[in-house]
């Protein structure tokens, strides 16, 4: 059995967007990132992805430069490789071209050592989604309360 431990979490993304699917894929990172990751400064708020060439990689994931670091310190900003099998990136990339689909991270994780993402095959929400979603997360809420209330 395998340890998760989760690093990072984008709630964004579920507030955003409709998950439909997801997947893990491995993440290519040096060793000042790694060790940047261990200390939970990574950020995952604005990042997606895009698939060229038959490879996938994440954009606008920011991972803070490691303050041991010296001249191994990569940008903070760049873009990374993530790992998946071909016949999993060449699924996605005809889902993302032919409908409204889009590949965001979802989450980051340490599987035993190995540092993973979940990528999420997303649809966007619109306006009125998010209104209802935050309507029934209030009723939600006051039934909760109502229920303890009435339980004291």
């Amino acid at each position: 059995m395998a340890s998760l431990k989760t690093i990072a979490q984008n709630k964004k993304a579920r507030h955003d967007y409709f998950i439909e699917e997801s997947y893990e894929a491995g993440i290519e990172l040096f060793g000042t990132e790694v060790k940047s990751i261990r200390q939970g400064r990574v950020n995952l708020k604005d990042s997606w992805c895009s698939i060229v060439e038959g490879e996938i990689f994440v954009n606008g994931m920011h991972i803070s430069p490691y303050e041991q670091g010296n001249i191994f310190n990569r940008d903070p900003m760049r873009v990374r490789k993530l790992l998946m099998h071909k016949k999993e990136i060449n699924r996605l990339y005809g889902v993302v071209k032919q409908t409204g689909y889009s590949l965001i991270p979802i989450s980051l994780y340490f599987k035993d050592n190995r540092v993973k993402m979940q990528v999420g095959l997303c649809k966007g929400k619109k306006l009125y989604d998010k209104r209802d979603d935050m309507a029934k997360r209030t009723a939600k809420r006051d039934i909760e309360r109502a229920l303890k209330e009435q339980n004291r």
